[in-house]
């Protein structure tokens, strides 16, 4: 058995999700576990290459972990043949640019998401990628996450029937950066560089609805500016342009309903960060993060309506919890090994910049929808 190096190209990891998930949580990682092993037994390690604007930044990151290379020179790393996979976790805006900068340098490309902030440069960087004939990924980390895996076994099992409707509440408060430090950075609350809650999260339901309850048909949206004033990583004051709350409606394939409220101005009253509550003729499901709990057709109690007296019945108490029956590996490193194994031994992978168009798409659909105040319907990709 032979273990095989993939120099791999990281850019943005000096930023929260790109340092956090990508970087610590899933290459080094896989560097501490020996690799990925492929179906015959070999191993791949991946030796990834630190790229920044920032050179003391980077330098002190790669130090901190033990990671031997790192550079400022985006075009001296594209251009050196050792390394054949570009990752960009870098600013929505600029992401089209840099995957279509790889491309053209022969790069495999893997990405967060969006990959673009508009469909037309979406459709370009994948007409690119087919036209070069590389391997091309996109994130979709929400589909790995312990509870909505949950969910897909209780689809998978019948458990509910037929579904009827998909209740989605995601959010928090994201501080103003006045009198405390915003957990988001400011560029979020820019539309000119590519922020909005619709375009960030838009594309996560995108691809959530589509795997889970049905291929999204239509989208009905409302977005909304709620904290017009927000103070960047400078305490520097700015306004914000882009969306921070939004409350979209979606017509599945299959006759699902589903509905999402998204906002970065919300106080958390329920059980995580994001919930789906799931219904359908035989079963309900609510799944955060982790946990997941139902309610079965002969389990449900019997409500009866009466304002006039206090309610006494603990309706929580009627739901069951999924049971913890197997393990669950960090969603986002799961993906990579998903990916090298697709690299390396062309095992079956979907989350291609296709996907990543679509999540683009439904974003636009949505921001049309708001603007024009009606239902958009959501065609077929052709690329």
């Amino acid at each position: 058995m032979t273990t095989e190096r993939l120099g791999l190209i990281m850019n943005g990891v000096t930023g929260r999700m790109g340092l956090n998930q990508h970087l610590i949580r899933s290459i080094l990682a896989i560097r501490e576990q020996g690799g990925v092993k492929l179906a015959n037994g070999d191993r791949v390690m991946p030796d990834p290459l630190l790229v920044g604007r920032d050179a003391g930044k980077v330098e002190r990151l790669a130090k901190q972990f033990s990671v031997e290379r790192w550079t400022t020179d985006l075009d001296a790393a594209l251009g050196d043949k050792n390394d054949t996979v570009f990752f960009d976790a870098a600013t929505t805006h600029a992401r089209p640019q840099l995957l279509t900068k790889a491309i053209n340098a022969g790069k495999h490309v893997y990405c967060e998401k969006p990959i673009a902030t508009n469909l037309s440069e979406a459709i370009e960087v994948l007409k690119l990628a087919k036209q070069k004939g590389i391997k091309h990924g996109t994130v979709q980390d929400k589909l790995f996450l312990p509870g909505l895996k949950k969910l897909a076994f209780l689809r998978d099992s019948g458990f509910f029937g037929r579904m009827l409707s998909v209740r989605g509440e995601f959010g928090y408060w994201v501080f103003e950066g006045d009198w405390q430090e915003a957990q988001r950075p400011s560029w979020n609350y820019r539309s000119e560089d590519g922020g909005g809650i619709i375009l960030d999260m838009v594309c996560h339901w995108r691809y959530v609805l589509d795997n889970l309850f049905g291929e999204v048909e239509s989208i009905s949206c409302l977005g909304t500016t709620d904290i017009p004033e927000r103070w960047d990583e400078n305490n520097k004051k700015y306004k914000a342009t882009a969306d921070d709350s939004a409350y979209a409606t979606f017509r599945l394939k299959g006759g699902v309903i589903a509905h999402i409220n998204m906002s970065w101005a919300t106080r958390v009253y329920r059980d995580d960060l994001v919930t789906f509550q799931v219904d359908g003729t035989h079963g309900s499901a609510v799944a955060g993060l982790s946990d997941c709990v139902i309610q079965a057709r002969q389990a449900t109690p019997r409500p009866v309506w009466n304002p006039d007296e206090k309610r006494t019945h603990d309706f929580y108490a009627d739901w069951q919890r999924v049971p913890e029956n197997t393990t669950y590996d960090n969603g986002f490193k799961e993906q990579w090994e998903m990916f090298i194994r697709h690299l390396c031994e062309d095992a079956p992978y979907k989350y291609t910049l296709l996907e990543g168009a679509k999540g683009v798409q439904l974003a636009e659909c949505a921001l049309q929808s708001w603007k024009e105040r009606r239902w958009v319907d959501v065609a077929p990709i052709k690329v």
